[in-house]
């Protein structure tokens, strides 16, 4: 399958406009929300004719596509550069297509997924490309996991919704081929130890990425959530490394690379790096583990009684294999209930059964992954990485006020 070329393009990475380099100096610094996201949510859209007895007249019929009650308004929450999930609206770890986050470095491209060609070369046995079509003639792997930026963090004041905080992360099932499997048709030279990835974006984002993830899971997917891939995700193809910090995921793929050498790209170097006490830290791929309860959250309110308390945890090391919550700020904890099946680099839904007696207090969770990692404070964070700590791999344990009349807040931290 594929193309064999008798020779392999200089290696350009692109280059950015001032726009995009500006946008990406914006992107992941931990900032206040105030000013952030100027749209909110549409008002609802209920129908305009509502029957009180819907049993005495006939609805609509069958319809090309199917839609959303509407009754039922969750929508993404965009900025100039992002575009964040609803969170605290969804019901399991899967995040609908339509509601996944977006990152953009310069905006989506249009392409014709009958001129798509992925370029495969450098130090390869026989450089080829691929169609669409070649590519979806490989044998297929599905499996669910999370994507998450490395900026994914904002705190700053008490009206904010886990859609403000942590909403740069969804989950779908994705379906395509296993890299490796592209790259023992190529043939892998054994000097190669690194790969560059490049999209077809105006940003023309690149990233380089350890060869030992394309053995391990590394993907190329064409559908998401039982349908191609959405435009805003990287319509006809994206990277998908399973873990690894959400830039790295390339959309819009359509060169790969392989080096002895990391390329030390713009995101690799001026960009997703940070400090760590006097030195910066680079290539630091892993999304560390971390947790976030959904309900109860703010704007919402509780009576005196039983709440059960709902949340998502993840960790881009593994498994999910205990999440803690605390109903007194902190002082005690106690075991969640993690909904099965829990998977491998995945969201995981956890349930507590809180009987709120009408007290004043705060709710948190901390999640352990399988390397037995336990999501840090945002304290123990600045104590290891020093008081200048960037925006990028921050996953420090969140709170909710409870008040007296039950009104839920977030409790920020400086």
């Amino acid at each position: 399958m594929g193309k064999k070329l008798k020779f392999a393009p200089e290696k350009k990475p692109g280059h950015m406009s001032r726009r995009t380099l500006l946008g990406g100096i914006l992107a992941a610094a931990v900032l206040p929300v105030d000013g952030l996201f100027a749209l909110e949510k549409d008002p609802i859209n209920i129908p305009e004719v509502i029957n009180d007895d819907p049993t005495k007249t006939p609805g609509p019929g069958p319809s090309l596509l199917g839609k959303r009650s509407g009754f039922e308004n969750p929508v993404r929450k965009p900025s100039d550069i992002s575009s964040r999930t609803p969170l605290q609206d969804l019901h399991s770890t899967l995040t609908p297509s339509d509601l996944h986050f977006e990152r953009h470095h310069a905006g989506i491209p249009a392409i014709d997924p009958h001129k798509y060609e992925l370029l495969i070369h450098g130090l390869v046995d026989q450089p080829m490309k691929f169609t669409l079509e070649e590519l979806k003639r490989f044998p297929s792997v599905t499996r669910t996991c999370f994507i998450e930026c490395a900026g994914n963090f904002r705190t700053g004041k008490a009206e904010m919704t886990p859609q403000d905080i942590l909403g740069l992360t969804s989950q779908s099932e994705w379906t395509g081929v296993l890299l490796a499997t592209i790259f023992n048709e190529v043939g892998i030279k054994a000097e190669a130890k690194w790969f560059l990835a490049e999209g077809a974006d105006a940003a023309v984002m690149t990233r380089t990425i350890p060869l030992a993830k394309a053995w391990d899971d590394a993907m190329i997917v064409y559908a998401q959530n039982g349908e191609a891939i959405r435009p805003e995700q990287g319509y006809p193809i994206r990277l998908l490394l399973p873990g690894f910090e959400g830039n790295m995921n390339i959309k819009w793929l359509r060169r790969i690379e392989l080096s002895e050498e990391p390329y030390m790209t713009r995101e690799e170097t001026s960009k997703y790096t940070y400090p760590v006490q006097d030195k910066i830290r680079m290539f630091s791929f892993e999304m560390d583990a971390r947790s976030i309860i959904t309900y109860p959250s703010y704007p919402q309110q509780i009576t005196k009684g039983y709440v059960e308390i709902r949340g998502l945890a993840w960790s881009g090391r593994g498994k999910v294999t205990q999440v803690e919550v605390s109903t007194d700020a902190g002082k005690t904890w106690e075991i969640a209930k993690l909904q099965e099946p829990v998977l491998s680099k995945a969201h995981t839904y956890f349930r507590y059964l809180w009987n709120w007696n009408g007290s004043p207090t705060a709710i948190l969770s901390r999640v352990t992954d399988e390397t037995g990692y336990l999501q840090p404070t945002l304290k123990q964070l600045i104590e290891a990485r020093g008081p200048n700590i960037s925006g990028y791999h921050m996953n420090p344990v969140t709170a909710w006020q409870i008040r007296e009349d039950g009104f839920v807040f977030f409790k920020p931290e400086n």
